[in-house]
């Protein structure tokens, strides 16, 4: 009788179990496939008025759930970029040109502000703009037009949670202190239920304490809901101090990127973006070359 016809036999050759654990060990694991980012802006370049150009190839990602610092001295076209993504470029004559904005993996460059906040993007614009003749009340339901639900109130009192100084400010907007204004700017957005804030120097005007009181409230509203921050900030330190990763842009273009510990340890963003150079530098007069001297340019 032939082995193949004996009983039990199933035709295949049989392995010792000691070689079968040898072989399944020297297997290679499968490599994890990272995650898309939420956000990804791809080598876009802004002209406003067809005349001047702003932003030169800028490319960067924002990962889901991550606070994105995105740092850069004035004019090197951090609020740009971020009303590129929010949509607001049309507003100031502005157009992108060239590349593609992606979010959840499609493209949103080109679509109406609104239609970009109703896929889940809130812009906090630099200096808070708050609607100063309506009350706290109003704006934050103003942060809620796009909303079709009826969770609205339910919202609110969590927004309270987070800014209580809000719900004892019955009187109009326009009277809180400058604090006060930006805590309603961000619970305004956070009505929005967005899936990601775009935050243009919340610091600005703000008291050293009063920054500390509202980067921390960031941090906490980013661990709790989960909500996607893309900051930008002239104030490194304290933008660093709770992203994570961090991109520098000159000149309309990101001229360095990295952890936030990476870069807070970088020699060159210590002496021009966290004051650290100490006695290295000498006069302010060596500012004038500062391009130069950077070793990324």
């Amino acid at each position: 009788m032939d082995a193949r016809d004996k009983p039990g036999h199933d035709g295949r050759n049989k392995l010792a179990p000691n070689m079968t654990d040898t072989l399944e060990a020297s297997r290679p694991s499968p490599t994890a496939v990272p995650a898309p980012p939420l956000l990804a802006v791809r080598n876009i370049e802004v002209v406003y008025d067809d005349v001047i150009l702003v932003l030169r190839g800028l490319s960067l990602d924002v990962p889901k759930g991550a606070i994105v610092a995105l740092l850069g001295a004035n004019g090197a076209g951090k609020s740009t970029t971020l009303k590129a993504i929010s949509g607001l470029l049309k507003t100031e004559d502005g157009e992108v040109t060239r590349g593609e904005i992606l979010f959840e993996g499609e493209r949103i460059n080109g679509i109406d502000p609104d239609k970009i906040v109703r896929r889940g993007i809130f812009q906090v614009m630099e200096g808070r703009r708050i609607v100063s003749d309506m009350t706290s009340l109003e704006n934050l339901k103003l942060g809620a037009f796009t909303r079709r639900d009826r969770e609205v109130d339910a919202d609110l009192d969590m927004v309270f949670t987070y800014f209580p100084r809000l719900k004892e400010r019955t009187g109009l907007a326009g009277y809180l202190s400058g604090g006060e204004q930006q805590m309603l700017a961000i619970g305004r957005a956070l009505m929005a239920r967005p899936k990601m804030i775009l935050m243009d120097e919340p610091s600005m005007g703000l008291s050293p304490l009063l920054v500390k009181e509202v980067f921390a409230i960031i941090q906490t509203i980013n661990r709790d809901l989960g909500v996607t921050i893309l900051l930008v900030e002239q104030n490194a330190r304290a933008a660093l101090s709770v992203a994570s990763h961090g991109y520098i842009m000159e000149q309309g273009k990101v001229v360095l990127d990295g952890t936030a510990d990476e870069l807070r340890d970088n020699e060159d963003v210590k002496e021009f973006y966290l004051g650290g150079a100490g006695d290295q530098r000498k006069s302010f007069k060596n500012l004038k070359s500062f391009k130069r001297r950077k070793r990324w340019l």
